[in-house]
């Protein structure tokens, strides 16, 4: 679409259609149309693709048809060209029930906030407009509010809007789940003055003289990124470099580039994850990273993994995040209604009651995108969608993606795949370095750059590399026209540059309590549904028990005593360390996802100790109660220290269990890939069994008796062995942790409690890293 520069002669007019009001100037011209990039957009089947244009001359305006299929009408009656004016009302596609679109005079000046004009000249008009309250007016989602917000991730309850006695006003948070924002910054109480905005969920509200306006982002929105920079190494690698280009409303974005040319660090960079060094990313005209708490729940971000638990149904997967992202006050109807909705939006419906691991990689990913839609964002991103799908799936997802935008919101999608780049409405090509080296219609791209295929493009990237990419791009009419025209505004009143302290953490969703509830409960199920997995953990105690009854026989004496006991420590290291070994490093994406949208870390790490701790448990009874149960213990006169003797070493069994699996969450916390976790288990169980103090007496040994105190199972086995006086039975054994006395034996269970304690605060510490900038708080 080209623009015809004219004399701005023509009066300022405003048009205003069902989808908002756009502010005509007399500079140049504006199109109507389906198309996502026209000026007006007109989402009726009636309506062409490229409809109408409205042109300024001297003194007024016209409009010219198209060449439409349908035709454009005024006054009723068919025109090809019509000279239009204040008060002129214009139909497309039909004279009686086609989209109208009237014009007006020019309005007032919008007041300062976040809602800056967009990249075809709308801005959003209130979606309603009320007096100031002279009295407290009480917002949420439940209908016996005073302002009823009709959007899930809005609290029954949620805030206050008060006025003062000075004549001001405050607004106050009733402990919403997903909080309350000022200019774009979580509050619980703060005065409200003109221009300010505050944020409830998708909406947002404005103090304008003596109104309270009301805007509701309903996805048609736009994203300018501008001069982002990102460096390593002190700045000595760059990974991007000045990137900048406009995305228009319902446009579907693709980002493609030769590997290593920063398409994922430019995703983190625009979904916050690792935001830019330098640089601005505009939410429809509101700096992302300074009001990245409030719009973060507006984000949608589908990594490249599956992000949910596979071993689950797709509608009770969905169900738990839906859970997990809904505030705690969400009646169970209200989720399960909008998990229906998504899934049969997705066209999802039959595969609804199907395990996740069994569907096809296009449908994985459409679940994957369906988690993302629960809490509508107006931004979606998509890392790889198509990767390791052949062509026929790639091309059904890449269609899925393009209604997705048509819809009515702004998909960015990275990928390393060319075949549907067709359907895209524009297409970001990075060169090595992180350099723009193309922004345009996917169809011009190799034209511009002198090729017939694709592959030879990338292997020009790889083997031109003095080539200035980036420089002939900016020399180019596509830079003039498709980035700096279409980017030709100003930046938002008061906008910040990027924070130089980091921004504030946003709120949880949910209360500790409620996540831990729901993690929980979800943890299970995929356990209970990973039936090899299961078979196994019920399997390792009685085949580890079964061992140590044999050695055992009837009696425990000088014989099989020493042998029994070290059976028992290794089963119960085996067992607890091979119950949590994977178990944080295999959902890793999962984990990185969900703490980004606020789940808890600790609510996180504590479900994993809860659901896995209890299994290790009883595991760790049942291998004991196998092993000795009707055993003579051969305990000095029968008696344990503190309890009888098979409750004692039960305990001490089930502690070491339990310790061993906190060590396997460490394992698996420190790890990159999963396959490196068995090794390690392997290793581990090695350095139980060398110094748990039954095959090596390192007593009075410098250096190694004190690195001892760090292994568990010498804890343990020394616990055991103070129950039975294991230095009675076996008067060579004189290690002074075996003794039978109350404080021996508390001090050796103890150390067990001490060991799973400083595994667990390592294991947070590390769960930090892998988490997004915003959340390592």
């Amino acid at each position: 679409m080209t623009e015809r520069q004219v004399a701005p002669t023509a009066p300022e007019l405003v048009i205003q259609t069902d989808t908002g009001s756009t502010v005509m100037s007399p500079g140049r011209e504006y199109h109507v149309g389906r198309d996502p990039l026209s000026d007006i957009v007109l989402d009726d089947d009636r309506v062409s693709w490229h409809h109408a244009v409205l042109r300024p001359a001297v003194d007024h305006w016209t409009i010219e048809d198209d060449n439409s299929t349908n035709g454009t009408y005024a006054d009723g009656h068919r025109v090809h060209e019509w000279v239009v004016g204040p008060g002129s009302v214009i139909h497309f596609g039909s004279p009686s029930d086609g989209p109208r679109a009237v014009l007006t005079g020019p309005v007032p000046e919008r007041p300062s906030g976040v809602f800056s004009p967009a990249s075809t000249g709308t801005f959003r008009q209130p979606t309603s407009v009320r007096p100031l309250p002279e009295r407290t007016v009480r917002v949420g989602r439940g209908s016996d509010n005073d302002l009823v917000i009709d959007d899930l991730v809005v609290s029954r309850h949620h805030a206050e809007l008060r006025a003062r006695p000075d004549g001001t006003y405050e607004i106050v948070d009733l402990g919403s789940h997903n909080g309350t924002y000022l200019n774009g910054l979580p509050v619980d109480r703060a005065r409200i003055t003109q221009g300010d905005i505050v944020g409830i969920g998708h909406s947002a509200f404005c103090l304008v003289g003596d109104q309270l306006q009301e805007y509701v982002d309903t996805g048609e929105i736009s994203l300018d990124v501008q001069e982002l920079v990102v460096a390593v190494d002190r700045g000595r690698k760059t990974l991007l470099d000045k990137v900048t280009f406009p995305v228009g409303e319902k446009c579907l974005l693709a980002v493609v580039g030769p590997s290593g040319a920063g398409k994922s660090t430019l995703l983190n960079a625009l979904t916050g994850q690792r935001p830019a060094d330098t640089g601005t990313v505009l939410y429809d005209g509101r700096d992302l990273y300074h009001d990245y708490a409030e719009l973060r729940q507006r984000i949608g971000l589908v990594p490249q993994d599956d992000i949910l638990h596979t071993q689950l149904t797709v509608r009770r997967a969905l169900t738990y995040a839906a859970e997990l992202r809904f505030p705690q006050d969400t009646a169970k109807a209200e989720r399960r209604a909008r998990v229906d909705e998504v899934i049969r939006g997705l066209g999802l419906g039959q595969r609804a009651r199907q395990p996740i691991h069994s569907l096809s990689g296009g449908q994985r990913k459409r679940v994957s995108v369906a988690l993302e839609l629960l809490t509508k964002p107006s931004l979606l991103f998509l890392d790889e969608p198509t990767s390791g799908l052949d062509p026929g799936m790639d091309r059904s997802v890449m269609h899925m993606l393009r209604g997705l935008a048509d819809d009515g919101r702004t998909v960015v999608v990275v990928t390393h795949s060319v075949l549907s780049l067709d359907v895209c409405d524009r297409l970001l090509v990075l060169a090595p370095g992180g350099k723009t080296a193309y922004y345009g219609p996917p169809d011009d791209a190799l034209a511009f750059f002198g090729f017939e295929q694709w592959p030879e493009a990338f292997e020009a990237f790889d083997r031109d590399g003095y080539r200035d990419w980036a420089g002939e791009y900016r020399d180019s009419p596509f830079h003039g026209h498709y980035v700096e025209a279409s980017m030709d505004r100003p930046y938002l009143p008061g906008a910040a540059p990027v924070a130089a302290e980091p921004p504030p953490r946003p709120p949880k969703p949910q209360s500790w309590g409620a996540q831990l509830g729901t993690l929980v409960r979800r943890y299970a199920a995929a356990l209970s549904a990973d039936r090899v997995f299961l078979a196994i953990m019920i399997a390792l105690p009685f085949v580890m028990g079964g061992l140590a009854r044999a050695l055992a026989g009837s009696e425990l004496d000088r014989e099989t005593a020493l042998n029994t006991l070290l059976i028992l420590c290794v089963g119960g290291v085996l067992t607890g360390a091979a119950n949590a070994v994977r178990e944080l490093v295999k959902e890793r994406v999962i984990y990185q996802r969900e703490r980004a949208v606020g789940l808890s870390r600790s609510a996180y790490l504590m479900s994993k100790i809860v659901v896995l701790g209890t299994v290790t448990i009883l595991q760790a009874v049942v291998l004991t109660l196998v092993a000795l149960l009707g055993v003579d213990l051969n305990a000095p006169d029968g008696e344990g220290v503190l309890m009888p003797p098979l409750v004692e070493i039960t305990v001490a069994v089930a502690l070491l269990a339990f310790t061993a699996m906190m060590l396997g969450l460490l394992i698996s916390a420190l790890v990159r890939k999963e396959e490196v976790t068995m090794p390690l288990l392997v290793l581990l169980a090695i350095v139980q069994v060398v110094f748990c103090g039954a095959l090596l007496d390192v007593e009075g040994v410098p250096g190694l008796e004190q690195l001892t105190w760090l292994v568990p199972s010498r804890w343990a086995f020394a616990a055991m062995a103070g129950t039975i006086d294991l230095g009675r039975i076996m008067t060579d054994r004189t290690d002074p942790l075996f003794g039978h006395s109350s404080g021996v034996w508390l001090l050796d269970v103890g150390m067990l409690v001490v060991l799973s304690v400083v595994c667990g605060w390592a294991v947070a510490r590390l769960l930090r890293r892998h988490e997004p900038a915003v959340m390592r708080k």
